[in-house]
């Protein structure tokens, strides 16, 4: 997939803060150190520092989120080893039960303030207590580290919260960490969640979907060569057709919650996405999908009326679970 291949033109059918974006020329990625260790070091450079002033559109691309401007306080705790920052919004009393759970994309960004920030990104848009999973990520800690720390957390979460109480959600790779924990959280005979939160995710690392290639020029955030190589990093080796790897290989008859799927129709995990959801169906699960037009893999990185009607579908489907379960 080449960056050079002619992009098609900017619709006028989306807002002109969209139009902008999809303006914006496609930013050169810096070259990868071929040792993990140096590589390692390069993206805990890129997390630590970025400041929280200038932040606002990589964490809102890493969440799914949208700054709503809604204050939150934050307390960092351990779950084993791993940093959750639990997050809670104003007006939001201490003896709500609810809480989201959200798992960050990329696998390899979005680490330490990043993940405070985007729990309280998150906590802000949605008006719930929010833990946000810090967890380990490749090059030194791929797969099956990533899932191990979200399963942990949800066990912790389980301690003081019923599962009527709790949804799990996260963007692109949180978006696979949110569907392969619950999976695995099944085998392990923990109850499920209220429900998943499901943006575009990278649910069949085999990549054999028809949107990886279909929206090659319309999607800027990636390359073929540069997804691959975060895929090779979380792998380290895996089988890609593992479920807890690429879930959409997984058997969602066996029981899963009730989900809302999100994509855009450039995204190059639309096909991931709608696949996702025609699977869900077919296992009977309910399952709500929401694609936006002409939006890349991040939508529009916050900064667009877009961003915000995600934010708001997502609150509205989100508090319709919490309801449903205490009816």
């Amino acid at each position: 997939m080449s960056s050079d291949s002619p992009q098609p033109p900017i619709p006028s059918t989306i807002s002109q803060q969209a139009q902008a974006i999809l303006a914006m020329p496609a930013q050169e990625q810096p070259e990868w150190p071929q040792d993990k260790e140096a590589l390692a070091a390069m993206f805990d450079m890129i997390n630590a520092s970025i400041p929280p002033e200038s932040a606002g559109p990589m964490v809102s691309s890493l969440y799914g989120a949208a700054d709503t401007g809604v204050p939150c306080e934050s307390e960092l705790v351990k779950v084993n080893d791993v940093s959750v920052y639990v997050c809670t919004p104003e007006g939001v009393s201490t003896d709500d039960p609810r809480v989201f759970m959200t798992i960050h994309g990329a696998w390899t960004y979005g680490a330490g303030h990043l993940s405070r920030l985007g729990g309280e990104m998150v906590a802000g848009g949605l008006g719930v207590r929010t833990w946000s999973v810090d967890y380990r990520m490749p090059p030194r800690h791929p797969f099956p580290a990533p899932l191990d720390d979200c399963v942990a957390v949800y066990r912790k979460v389980l301690e003081d919260h019923r599962p009527e109480d709790i949804i799990i959600g996260g963007m692109s790779g949180g978006a696979n960490l949110t569907t392969a924990t619950i999976l695995r959280a099944r085998e392990e005979g923990l109850p499920l969640p209220a429900g998943a939160v499901i943006h575009s995710p990278p649910i069949d690392l085999t990549m054999s979907g028809d949107s990886y290639n279909i929206n090659a020029a319309g999607d800027t955030t990636y390359t073929s060569d540069g997804l691959e190589k975060v895929f090779r990093l979380y792998l380290n080796g895996h089988d890609r057709t593992d479920p807890y790897v690429s879930p959409l290989f997984g058997d969602f008859t066996r029981g899963f919650p009730p989900s809302l799927l999100t994509a855009g129709t450039r995204d190059f995990l639309l096909s991931d996405t709608v696949r996702l959801h025609r699977k869900l169906r077919a296992a009977g699960v309910p399952a709500e999908l929401h694609v936006w037009e002409a939006a890349p893999h991040f939508l529009f990185m916050g900064t667009a009326p877009e961003d915000l009607e995600r934010v708001h579908e997502t609150r509205r489907w989100v508090e319709e679970r919490f309801a449903a379960k205490h009816a």
